[in-house]
């Protein structure tokens, strides 16, 4: 039988595989399974007379239990806000923010300059370049504004 040779290195090596699976893909999908690897690896360093299959139903077993643990876990202890949840969303930290046009809006399109970037921009009317804008809103890399 193949698995009967199984050692405890063999685990070690299938725990780090599915941690480097975990690190590459994201999502706590894999590290679960390769920490309950790691850790049957450690139970048949310390009783290498487990027979396989054995190892391979507390390997299971036990990637359940750590899976739903962390879930239980997470739901008593979320994590915390940011203290800058825009932080990634550059359009959105622009909000609120008066700017002058780059560009005149012409059939709702336009451009505003922004620190050393320029930005599209749309609007319900059409304005002059050099008009004050209010920003009010993002949709991805355009700002939607109006006049101020």
């Amino acid at each position: 039988m193949p698995f009967e040779d199984i050692v405890f290195w063999h685990w070690w090596i299938a725990g780090l595989t599915f941690v480097i699976f975990e690190m590459l893909i994201g999502g706590y999908f894999f590290l679960f399974i390769g920490v309950a690897a790691a850790v049957v690896g450690l139970s048949v360093l310390l009783v290498p007379a487990m027979a396989w299959p054995v190892q391979f139903v507390v390997w299971g077993v036990l990637s359940m239990v750590l899976a739903v643990g962390w879930r239980f876990y997470r739901k008593r202890n979320p994590a915390p806000e940011s203290e800058e949840p825009l932080l990634n969303q550059r359009g959105a930290q622009y909000v609120g923010r008066h700017f002058t046009l780059a560009e005149p809006v012409v059939n709702g399109q336009g451009k505003i300059k922004v620190d050393d970037s320029t930005w599209k921009v749309t609007a319900e009317e059409d304005m002059e370049a050099g008009t004050k804008v209010l920003v009010t809103g993002a949709d991805s890399t355009v700002l939607k504004v109006e006049a101020a």
